[in-house]
């Protein structure tokens, strides 16, 4: 949550008579978070948000299973090499590696969703490998371009439009149990630090911009289910809102990072936070300038954390093989580090292009049996020199 925003017409307290043109009333709406205990935004509609008839139309992707392993290897998965399914984002993502906590998907789109999603399952985070096109919601509409994260609260009604000049390649996080900004990075009032890697004004916000598509459906994801309702009215219907669950934009190269003497531990690229896991991103930037410093990651044993790195673009020092859309896995309990030569080579180096999404859970991720069709079986012994 970023902070609180107000958009259209809200009355001047919660939960009193909003009258409408018409005589009438809008009707308020309560989006809760933890109960009512969290975060909220109260929305007002022209009509009653809450009818909803059960209809038998099919959506949905297919919910992530994990395929047991007995061998406990460092993988490299190759998600550059997965057949382009296309379809709406709705309907076609394969997932790659889940836990309890969280489920981390590929997508291909070439449609734009035909309906509205409501997920009450998760907070979902995209990042926008390549594409763009406009995110719509009951809270307003965001633009999205390549390299761009993109935030939808959980229970928020939505749907992507497509540009279809460009090819879509997206990554999405499925955070089962919410996510959210580092608490380090705010001050007690809840702004966000001068010292903090980003700034308020480094997120793109909703504009809410009322209309009618004339789409009356709306899929609920709940429990890794997908029920379709028809709905009598426009489900955009929203004339104001206020509160700070709302969709949002960070674009990844807005990312503050910082150098030191001597490298920095990873938590130093901490952008989001969710259930037992850290969500950091790696831009272009200055490296250690200590004199005798080596840039290159230093080998370290992973030994709560299991470790996931989608390489976006760049050169990136530390790994041989790998390349945009490659994924990293190195599980907890196996020493990992750089690969021969890289570590020495990096001696001398004052900056880095390279970019990454990398995902850090004490939870341990498991493997679907999509990413296992797509692993690089050499990747293991390729840290074995000689």
């Amino acid at each position: 949550m970023l902070d609180r925003m107000q958009l259209g017409s809200v009355p001047p307290k919660h939960h009193i008579r909003h009258p409408n043109p018409n005589g009438g009333i809008y009707w308020e709406e309560c989006l809760t978070t933890r109960g009512f205990e969290g975060p909220y935004t109260i929305l007002y509609h022209q009509n009653r948000p809450h009818e909803h008839q059960i209809i038998t139309d099919q959506y949905g992707w297919n919910v992530g299973v994990a395929v047991e392993q007995t061998e406990l290897r460092k993988q490299h998965f190759k998600t550059q090499t997965l057949p382009r399914i296309g379809g709406p984002p709705l309907n076609h993502r394969v997932p790659i590696l889940l836990n309890q906590d969280i489920e981390i998907l590929i997508l291909h789109p070439d449609q734009s969703d035909p309906v509205y999603l409501s997920n009450g399952d998760s907070d979902e985070l995209f990042y926008i490998f390549e594409g763009s096109g406009l995110l719509r919601t009951s809270l307003g509409d965001l633009h999205f371009e390549q390299d761009d994260y993109v935030y939808i609260p959980k229970g928020v009604y939505h749907r992507f439009i497509l540009d279809h000049d460009t090819p879509q390649y997206w990554l999405n996080i499925q955070c089962h149990k919410g996510m959210d900004l580092l608490k380090q990075w705010r001050n007690h009032t809840g702004q966000l630090r001068m010292g903090a890697p980003y700034c308020h004004r480094d997120f793109r916000r909703p504009i809410l911009n009322q209309q009618d598509e004339g789409i009356r459906t709306v899929v609920v994801k709940r429990n890794h289910r997908f029920q379709a309702f028809s709905m009598p009215n426009n489900p955009l219907d929203v004339v104001g809102w206020d509160g700070t669950v709302y969709p949002w934009i960070f674009p990844i190269l807005n990312f503050q990072p910082r150098a030191g003497l001597v490298h920095l531990p990873p938590t130093w690229h901490g952008t989001f936070s969710t259930n037992d896991a850290l969500i950091c991103s790696f831009v272009p930037r200055a490296v250690d300038f200590h004199k005798d410093a080596i840039p290159c990651p230093y080998p370290h044993a992973s030994v709560e954390c299991d470790e996931f790195l989608f390489y976006c673009r760049g050169n990136f020092t530390s790994r041989k093989g790998v390349g945009p859309g490659s994924v990293s896995y190195h599980p907890m309990g196996i020493p990992h580090g750089p690969h021969p030569g890289s570590y020495e080579a990096s001696i001398g180096h004052r900056e880095t292009n390279e970019m990454a999404v990398m995902i850090d859970t004490y939870k341990v991720l498991h493997r679907t049996q999509q990413a296992l069709d797509i692993e690089d079986h050499n990747y293991q012994n390729s840290f074995v020199e000689g």
